[in-house]
Formats: C-alpha cells, sequence, structure tokens
C-alpha cells in the first residue's frame, strides 16, 4: 500500500507535513552531489516522478521562477516546494533538511582544513561527478519528453543550449530564458492549465509584500549599518547577504564573488580559501554552505562555528525573502494564457539550458576517457531503466570512481 507522501499514478498528492518535507529534503542534503543543475534532477525524480508532490510542469514553472530570482536556483526551488506543500515551517524544513549536511561537513572541514585531504580516498570525488552526468541526463530526457513535445518547443530548446554553450555567462542564461518567453507568447498556443500543477501557497499577497520590503530594506541598510559602526559579525552580515542578494546564476558563480569579499580584508587567506573550495566539491547539497566554511575560517572573531552559522544564515536568508514574496504572485500569474504561452517557451528554453549544462560543467568536468562514459552509463541504467534509488546510485558510482583510480 503506497504512502501518504506516494500517489498512485497520475495522481497529485495533497498538502505535507513539515516532518516529511524534513525527511523528504534530508535524504536529498545526504546523497545529492553534483552542484545545483544535478540537484533539479534529483529534485524532480524525488517529488514529480516518486512522491509526485507536483508535476513536470508545475515543476519547471519554479524552476523558470527560481531562474529568474537572484541565489542559489535548487535550493529556492526546494523553499518552495516546502512552502507549497506544508506552509512556511516546511519552507524552513526544507531549507534545513537539505542545507545542514553539507554545512556541517564544511564546517568540520574548517576546522582540519589542512588534513581534510585524508578523508576522501582517490577517485571517490570524481565518481561523484560522474553520478552527476546520469542524474543530469535523466533530468534532460524527462523533462524534454513532457516539456517539448512539439518542432516548435523542441526547436527553441535546442536554440537555447546552442546559444548558452557559445556564451557561458550567468547574462546569458537570463536572456535565453527571457527570449524563450517571448518566443512562447508570441508563437505558441496555450494549453489548459485547469487541474494542472496547483501549487496552494499559505502565504498572503500582504505577507509578500512584506517580505519583498523587507528585502530591499536589507540590502540598502545593511551597508550603511556595517559602515557606521565597528562589529565584524555586521561586516559578515552585510557581505554575504550582499552576495546572496545579488548573485545571479547560483552554484559556482558565487565562488569568486565570496572570494572578493573575505581575501582582499584579509578575513579569510587564499590558502584556505582555495582549500575550502576544493572541499566544496566534495559535500553533496548546495554550493551556498561554502559561506559556513569561510565563516568557520575566518581570521577574526566571530569564527569557529558561530561565525560559520553567521555566514551560512546571512547568505540564505535573501532566497527566503525572494521566494515567499514572489511565489504567491507567480501562483495567480501563471495561470493566465498570456503568463501560460510565455512560461510554455520559458519551459523549453530551461531544458536547452540543462541540455547545455549537461555537456558543460557536468559532462566536462567527469567524463575524460572511456572507463568514466562506462561508469556513467551504468549510473544512467541504473536510475532509468533499474529505478534503483539516487542515494544507492551515488554510493556505488563513488565506489567505482575509487576502483577505477586503484585499477
Amino acid at each position: 500500500m503506497p504512502s501518504r507522501s506516494q500517489s498512485s499514478a497520475g495522481e497529485i498528492a495533497g498538502r505535507q507535513s513539515a516532518g516529511a518535507v524534513f525527511a523528504a529534503f534530508l535524504q536529498l542534503g545526504c546523497t545529492a552531489f553534483g552542484g545545483p543543475v544535478a540537484h533539479l534532477g534529483y529534485f524532480r525524480e524525488a517529488f514529480v516522478v516518486r512522491r509526485r508532490w507536483l508535476d513536470d510542469r508545475a515543476y519547471a514553472d519554479l524552476v523558470a521562477l527560481c531562474q529568474f530570482l537572484p541565489g542559489p536556483a535548487s535550493s529556492q526551488v526546494g523553499m518552495a516546494i516546502g512552502l507549497a506543500k506544508a506552509g512556511p515551517l516546511g519552507m524552513l524544513a526544507a531549507w534545513v533538511a537539505f542545507t545542514a549536511p553539507s554545512a556541517l561537513l564544511l564546517i568540520a572541514f574548517g576546522y582540519g582544513v589542512t588534513t581534510y585531504r585524508e578523508f576522501m580516498p582517490d577517485g571517490v570525488l570524481h565518481g561523484l561527478k560522474v553520478v552527476a552526468v546520469a542524474v543530469v541526463a535523466q533530468a534532460v530526457w524527462g523533462m524534454a519528453r513532457s516539456l517539448c513535445p512539439d518542432r516548435p518547443r523542441m526547436t527553441m530548446a535546442l536554440l537555447a543550449a546552442i546559444a548558452a554553450l557559445m556564451a557561458p555567462t550567468p547574462l546569458t542564461q537570463i536572456l535565453i530564458i527571457l527570449a524563450g518567453a517571448a518566443a512562447g507568447l508570441a508563437g505558441l498556443k496555450a494549453e489548459d492549465s485547469k487541474g494542472k500543477g496547483s501549487l496552494p501557497i499559505a502565504i498572503g499577497r500582504g505577507w509578500a509584500v512584506a517580505a519583498l520590503a523587507l528585502f530591499a530594506a536589507l540590502l540598502a541598510g545593511l551597508p550603511l549599518a556595517a559602515a557606521a559602526g565597528s562589529s565584524h559579525a555586521l561586516d559578515l552580515i552585510d557581505s554575504f547577504y550582499r552576495t546572496g542578494a545579488l548573485v545571479f546564476g547560483g552554484g559556482h558563480v558565487v565562488l569568486p564573488l565570496l572570494q572578493a569579499e573575505v581575501v582582499p580584508p584579509g578575513w579569510v587567506g587564499n590558502d584556505a580559501f582555495l582549500a575550502g573550495y576544493g572541499a566544496a566539491q566534495a559535500v553533496p547539497g548546495p554550493l551556498f554552505t561554502f559561506a559556513a566554511y569561510l565563516g568557520t575560517v575566518g581570521e577574526t572573531a566571530p569564527n569557529g562555528w558561530a561565525g560559520g552559522l553567521i555566514c551560512l544564515l546571512a547568505v540564505f536568508v535573501p532566497s527566503f525573502l525572494l521566494v515567499a514574496g514572489a511565489l504567491p504572485f507567480w501562483e495567480g500569474l501563471r495561470h493566465r494564457s498570456g503568463v501560460r504561452r510565455a512560461l510554455m517557451g520559458v519551459n523549453a528554453a530551461v531544458v536547452g539550458l540543462l541540455l547545455a549544462a549537461l555537456y558543460d560543467p557536468v559532462w566536462t568536468s567527469a567524463i575524460h576517457r572511456p572507463a568514466d562514459l562506462a561508469l556513467g552509463l551504468a549510473a544512467l541504467a541504473a536510475l532509468a531503466v533499474w529505478k534503483v534509488p539516487p542515494w544507492a546510485v551515488v554510493i556505488a558510482t563513488a565506489a567505482g570512481g575509487w576502483a577505477l583510480a586503484a585499477a
């Protein structure tokens, strides 16, 4: 008999408890390796395919919204799913569960930065990169079948992929999404959205406006407060909040921005920064938890656990406010005919962006020889054909990478 979190085929599960949201995201927080693009693949498998908490269209709409927002797109998608299924407490539960494992690991790495490499055998990190290839390939195939079922949308997806590969910048991604929206509005016929992709949001528009106002107030006010005071804690909050509020593209894009914030003023040494960068590649969950490491290894108090938690919260608070502020309006807008047509184009563009990301950086960082391709194909078969749980595929592929390195 299926559990409450697993509906029968064709039926979208209803409201969930915060505990159910926490349990689902904790599993992902412990096993979702491979960066933000791979995380979107894990999320789709967990919440669209297996648990059926939302359908492909609603999921793609969330991805499109979070691509527009600054901050970590995969974490914001998780926050939005938690908010839709269990209200504000579910939003918090999704973020804590998905973020805590990597944050704790990186804080621990911060305390033992000079010896952290001893904890990871040769080849394991490479195996984790290979499994990301399988996860993203499965996501691209599944979303393409659902969101690009005709020639116009498949053409839009391919053009988006070509543009993203020719000019791989965060600005290009935003322009591609805007172009997809314009093409969809001008050239596609709106699909009926009744009964499809419902996202019941438990936050009213008044609270949403308040969240957006607080976001803007903090963005403008924190630099003034930091300049007027002499508190290093306030300096950290200002720098990391500003980074989380202004970075587009998420993932690896945040790393050079954080380096510019913490290395020149002498808060973190460049060697320590680079050591943490390596550690961040080896843990599951969002790359934005790198902020916890930087707060831990800071040379001025607050540092250690306190500094790590301060920086972690500061870099993610903008995402909470943006998701809570945007999602109530997004839910109403996305069912209108014109918005629906634009979203069809955006969804096709998102498929193209995922296809481009499958090649660079996912494929190019993982597949270097025939043995890597064989391991990736085995992981893809385990996920797509044999329906092996993703966490088991992650462990097996990491072990495979270790074995290949030892051979």
